[in-house]
């Protein structure tokens, strides 16, 4: 099961260790022109089977996408393929805009 991580921890560790983390955002093209979270590594989630090579696995990887389930679904598939250091932004882009940053826009 993976694990998942509340926004204002990985706000907190983004600031405290910056480079430690990689955001995953797992969302279609017009989801990020409306809202992103940066820094942030762009796959859509019916990219990742093709590229999920791409990604590092010496770093943790925070996936998130809108709400929290495709990007639960795409950090599983990530642990079944040999990552190990995989979580899910619990409540995705639109916790992360309430939570941490009222900057970043919500959507529907």
């Amino acid at each position: 099961m993976v694990d998942e991580l509340p926004p204002s921890d990985v706000a907190a560790r983004l600031r405290a260790e910056p480079g430690t983390l990689l955001l995953l955002d797992v969302r279609e093209p017009w989801e990020r022109d409306l809202a992103v979270i940066e820094p942030s590594v762009h796959i859509p989630m019916n990219e990742i089977a093709d590229r999920y090579t791409e990604l590092p696995n010496d770093r943790e990887i925070v996936v998130y996408c809108h709400g929290g389930t495709r990007s639960s679904m795409v950090a599983g598939y990530l642990e079944h393929n040999g990552f190990s250091h995989v979580s899910n932004l619990a409540g995705g882009i639109e916790a992360w805009s309430v939570d941490v940053d009222p900057k970043v826009p919500r959507y529907r």
